[in-house]
């Protein structure tokens, strides 16, 4: 009876600490496409902080403190709708044509963002892979509606599929 009860008390006190732990989670997302011309050539759009005009989203970029394409430049990316995205570049490598950043602020329904964006060659063909790691907004256990974790996800999702669309588009030309 004894060795029942102590089961049922450590199921007690740990299954409540699980549960909180699931609560929040890191996401992550990771988006690839090929694309048909040089890596220099992608590489001068992507790689560029200070520009993000070839994503759909962006009506502009803006370095708001440091020198563009140096790390600890910060930018804002003003979005379509009139939303703000603030960020930070954490780490430009030319030669492996890797860029990272963080997002201090936004109204997008995440916290805790990082992401790296790569341009590599593949034969004749440049490969550009963007992924990221965040946590939803609200780390509630039950988040408000539209900051939850599918919709963070799925926002980020589609914000790389749309961007890497894009700088296919205008790199190919």
């Amino acid at each position: 009876m004894n060795k029942m009860l102590i089961k049922l008390l450590c199921v007690a006190f740990c299954l409540p600490a699980v549960a909180a732990a699931a609560i929040d989670e890191t996401i992550r997302v990771k988006e690839s496409i090929e694309i048909n011309a040089p890596a220099d050539v992608v590489w001068a759009k992507a790689g560029n902080f200070g520009d993000m005009s070839w994503h759909p989203a962006i009506a502009k970029t803006e370095i708001t403190s440091g020198k563009n394409n140096e790390v600890g430049a910060t930018r804002v990316l003003v979005l379509q709708d009139g939303g703000k995205i603030n960020e930070v570049l954490t780490s430009r490598d030319d030669g492996s044509m890797t860029i990272k950043y963080e997002i201090t602020e936004s109204v997008l329904p995440l916290r805790e963002y990082s992401a790296t964006l790569t341009v590599q060659t593949k034969g004749d063909k440049t490969v550009v892979t963007w992924k990221s790691m965040f946590k939803r907004k609200d780390p509630a256990h039950e988040p408000k509606a539209g900051e939850d974790d599918k919709t963070a996800k799925d926002t980020i999702t589609n914000i790389f599929t749309s961007g890497l669309a894009n700088l296919k588009k205008v790199s190919e030309k």
